[in-house]
């Protein structure tokens, strides 16, 4: 079976320094990059974090400090990576939860314009969840009947993604072999941001999921108290969800 593309999509995967996308940093990416003919293209890097690794993360992907201290950091590799995925979907395991925030407040903390609002999302374990409650390596012997040799490296959990993804098109008719349908089934929430402090309501509208403005149009409290505006830009909040927050805001100006 072939993909059924539209533009080219990019499996990637992460290993990094921790989980939280406002301090954490990568220290290994991988894609996989499948264009419409069915061709593919991959790479991996290793990234100097310019922080230290922790021992716990260290325990997971077996990364040192010393495995990338003259590795480059993101800032030298960054342009030429948004170059590389420019225009492409993207794809992953857990990838909707992890590694596209992760990768999204990079790009933005070394202001590399990379636009992700014009591009589909496919969570290949959101698919397996609602199919079978597995992990990437159950799911690699479930789906293809391979052991996962390299668990938790980047490049293995890559390629086991895009081969666990086609996979699950061959196993469940159900499933479209179209990624603009993947996208959308293997989406769980209606964040605005990738940290979800903003969402859709049923109605479409953009509110804020937390606080004491919970569930309260963001528009309208921009109105009647532009200093919370102010609290959030200045507070602990990633900055994908100040660039969201700070958008919408422009766009109430204009109206």
């Amino acid at each position: 079976m072939r993909l059924n593309l539209k533009n080219c999509i990019v499996f990637f995967d992460l290993e990094t320094t921790g989980i939280n996308p406002n301090t954490d940093r990568i220290v290994e990416l991988s894609y996989l990059k499948v264009y419409p003919n069915g061709n593919e293209e991959g790479k991996t890097l290793r990234v100097n974090p310019g922080i230290p690794i922790p021992p716990e993360s260290t325990a997971i992907h077996h990364i040192t400090d010393a495995d990338v201290a003259d590795c480059p950091t993101f800032k030298e590799i960054g342009k030429q990576l948004a170059r590389d995925i420019e225009g492409c979907d993207l794809a992953g395991f857990n990838s909707n939860r992890y590694d596209i925030p992760l990768l999204a407040e990079e790009f933005l903390r070394h202001d590399i314009d990379f636009d992700m609002s014009k591009r589909k999302f496919v969570d290949v374990q959101v698919i397996f969840h609602k199919m079978e409650q597995r992990t990437l390596t159950a799911a690699y012997k479930f789906y293809c009947q391979k052991e996962l040799i390299g668990a938790h490296g980047a490049e293995a959990d890559t390629r086991a993604t895009y081969e666990v993804l086609m996979a699950q098109l061959d196993r469940y008719p159900e499933l479209k072999n179209d990624v603009a349908f993947l996208s959308e089934f293997s989406s769980h929430t209606r964040n605005v941001d990738f940290a979800g402090k903003i969402i859709y309501n049923s109605e479409g509208v953009e509110v804020f999921n937390f606080g004491k403005y919970k569930d309260q149009p963001v528009e309208d409290v921009l109105k009647k108290d532009m200093g919370y505006y102010g609290w959030m830009m200045n507070g602990d909040f990633s900055l994908h969800t100040k660039n969201v927050l700070t958008r919408i805001r422009l766009r109430a100006l204009t109206k």
